[in-house]
């Protein structure tokens, strides 16, 4: 049997909040900080938005109220596709020439990975086929939501099976890394360190943010609010333009934003309720990383790409979660964003598809 979830909210915890959710967001805002704070003082990978999501994931487990303007989420999100865009330096272009095996790899690792956990959750979960089908898809949990609404499935059971394979890949995902590679979790940023910011270089980084967002939405390129500013902030810095970068206190505050919206979207759940989630969303997040494991070895051997790079590329996490993950981890940061891109865009485009030859009325006996 499938594990029944607790009445939805009435309010999303993510929302546009007005004047009266004042005292709520602040709330939450200090909550993700502390949380951060606390992670950072530990040292731990990813402290801010991992210490973060953490503090108002556990509080809103236990029933204390969390809201998160959804507004400056995209704002944040804007400014971290600008800053991720400032890693594509020109010295990529030396790699980019093996980026096409793995792209194409990615397509089957999408379609294999959907299949596998539609299984899982079908015949172990005992969830609907349209639910299995959308629970199962390493997508992007905004735009997995809107599928799943337009399929009739329970978008409240594919939304948290989503949450929790994100948290889950990005709560484990840099602790072992720090297990198997020496490295320092800090917060990065891709200008020199000793840059100033100039009037100019303002100027070019807001214009990434605010066209990159406005074309990318034109163009109905997957998660625009991502995806634009940082292809035009990647085009800026490649074309030499400017070298600099958001500074690292804004990209802190980013992640702080982030991490507290994806712990807020627990609301309405218990500490009961999560056992049973993470079973299963746990139990499909290893299965996720398994198949990811070995696409990432196998490419390993024919390209030569370092598995590190690899797994990061194909890990089931968020687009944004994994870029800042591969930021923490220095490992190629344009080559993962990259690939997360193109994941979310066969997830839009193709998953549809697949949905609907599966999703076929077997003929009836009259039809025979």
């Amino acid at each position: 049997m499938p594990a029944e979830l607790p009445p939805q909210p009435a309010r999303s915890p993510v929302r546009r909040l007005t004047r009266a959710d004042l005292f709520l967001f602040l709330r939450t805002i200090a909550i993700g900080v502390i949380g951060g704070a606390i992670f950072n003082a530990l040292n731990l990978p990813l402290p801010w938005m991992m210490g973060a999501m953490a503090a108002t994931g556990g509080l809103t487990l236990a029933r204390i109220e969390m809201a998160m303007d959804s507004r400056l989420r995209t704002l944040m999100i804007l400014v971290l596709g600008v800053f991720l865009g400032s890693a594509f330096s020109p010295e990529i272009l030396d790699r980019i020439a093996l980026w096409p095996i793995t792209l194409a790899a990615l397509v089957g690792y999408v379609f294999l990975s959907t299949l596998v956990v539609y299984l899982f959750f079908r015949l172990v979960a005992g969830f609907d086929a349209k639910t299995a089908f959308f629970a199962g898809v390493p997508g992007g949990l905004n735009e997995m939501i809107i599928l799943t609404q337009a399929a009739g499935g329970d978008e409240r059971q594919v939304s948290v099976m989503h949450t929790t394979r994100i948290f889950l890949v990005v709560m484990t995902l840099p602790f072992v890394f720090r297990i198997l590679e020496d490295f320092d979790p800090a917060l990065r940023s891709f200008g020199a360190a000793d840059a100033q910011l100039e009037v100019i270089d303002v100027v070019l980084l807001a214009a990434s943010a605010v066209v990159g967002f406005y074309t990318a939405r034109l163009l109905r390129i997957p998660a625009p609010h991502l995806t634009g500013p940082m292809i035009l902030s990647a085009a800026v810095h490649l074309s030499g333009l400017t070298s600099a970068a958001p500074p690292v206190i804004a990209v802190a505050v980013a992640q702080i934003i982030l991490g507290s919206a994806v712990g807020a979207r627990f609301a309405g759940l218990t500490f009961r309720d999560l056992g049973r989630i993470l079973r299963l969303g746990g139990s499909a997040t290893v299965i996720l990383l398994l198949i990811s494991a070995g696409f990432s070895l196998v490419l390993q051997t024919i390209t030569g790409i370092p598995f590190g790079s690899l797994i990061l590329a194909f890990s089931p996490g968020g687009l944004t979660e994994m870029s800042l993950v591969a930021l923490a981890l220095e490992i190629d940061t344009a080559f993962v964003a990259t690939h997360h891109i193109a994941r979310i865009s066969v997830v839009v485009i193709a998953i549809p598809f697949l949905f609907r030859f599966l999703d076929r009325p077997e003929p009836r006996d009259e039809d025979i």
